[in-house]
């Protein structure tokens, strides 16, 4: 058996910013060889680390090169899983059940090319369940970010009446007909094990995931005492406008700077 997050292969990947490279990794995780990116600024420093979590399903919501080398240009090296079956990783993709270890892993990539101890999860969309199952089994992550992230499951299966199809196949049935598929990727009974900051970040006009997931996520925080803070946004979706996208990650990128270990 391969060790968690040891590198099978690593190649030069095109890169949309001049001052930052990108390599794209296949490492090991649970048996398995799953790809990811990595994006690193060009000029070497002791950089903090974020691990980026993606949306999506399979080749739907992919890795961003573009995404993840605005982040890095902020001055983090920067790492972003595909996860598991996906551009020719091993195994399939379960939508936060067993492929969670691929994020839980990839922490362990990105600290081979990250000199500083500070790892931050930034994670959109479905990327937000991995990122609080990433906080909640590691130890060592010193802030969360999650922007527009999932929190219940069951929330997508009602929301997404798009998805529910692969939803039923990837989760075994419904919530009604498995309850425990849905459940056993719902966090919110393990939150009281994050000890790291976290940033929940939401259009409240969002339709691909409803806002009650950000009040939710909210809420079961507090219940816990955790440190929590909401940027809430009335006026938009799913997906800002480009120029407050940039002046959104500008500034989460900067509160996670400013977050204590």
């Amino acid at each position: 058996m391969k060790i968690n997050g040891e590198i099978e292969h690593l190649r030069d990947y095109p890169s949309p910013n001049p001052h930052v490279t990108l390599k794209e990794i296949t490492y090991w995780s649970d048996g398995l060889r799953v790809k990811g990116l990595l994006a690193s600024p060009i000029v070497y420093a002791a950089y903090e680390g974020i691990l980026y979590l993606r949306g999506g399903m399979q080749g739907v919501g992919m890795v961003r090169p573009a995404r993840i080398a605005q982040l890095a240009s902020h001055g983090f090296v920067v790492f972003a899983p595909y996860y598991r079956g996906t551009r020719g990783g091993e195994g399939r993709d379960e939508f936060g059940g067993q492929d969670r270890l691929d994020a839980i892993n990839a922490v362990d990539v990105l600290k081979r090319f990250c000199k500083s101890e500070r790892i931050h999860l930034f994670a959109f969309s479905r990327g937000g369940i991995m990122a609080l199952w990433t906080g909640i089994l590691r130890d060592d992550i010193t802030s969360i970010v999650t922007w527009g992230g999932v929190s219940n499951v069951e929330y997508t299966y009602e929301e997404r009446i798009d998805m529910r199809r692969m939803m039923k196949r990837v989760l075994g049935g419904s919530p009604q007909t498995n309850p425990i598929a849905y459940e056993e990727r719902t966090p919110m009974t393990q939150l009281s094990h994050i000890h790291a900051p976290i940033l929940i970040i939401h259009g409240m006009r969002d339709e691909n995931v409803g806002f009650k997931h950000a009040q939710f996520l909210e809420n079961s925080l507090k219940t816990y005492n955790k440190h929590v803070e909401t940027w809430y946004y009335p006026d938009y979706t799913h997906f800002f406008p480009s120029d407050i996208n940039r002046k959104v990650v500008d500034d989460a990128c900067q509160w996670m700077k400013l977050q204590q270990s």
